[in-house]
């Protein structure tokens, strides 16, 4: 299956894989600290596991990093 992640194509052997596994093959170990966007909707952390991806999805991961001033 082909995939787009962070806008990079990509080839999954498996015709089932679910967001969560996609995170966890790209490395992504604070899921807390990680929101998923699939086809540019915000997908819910607790429906990570059950959100299976399907032919030319787009997933995108978005690290949301706090600042303050100096």
């Amino acid at each position: 299956m082909n995939i787009k992640i962070n806008g990079k194509e990509s080839a999954i052997e498996s015709t089932q894989v679910s967001v969560a596994e996609v995170l966890k093959a790209n490395g992504v170990q604070t899921v807390e600290m990680v929101t998923v966007q699939l086809n540019g909707a915000f997908i819910a952390k607790e429906q990570l596991e059950s959100t299976l991806l399907k032919e030319n999805d787009q997933v995108d991961f978005l690290y949301f990093m706090g600042g303050g001033s100096i």
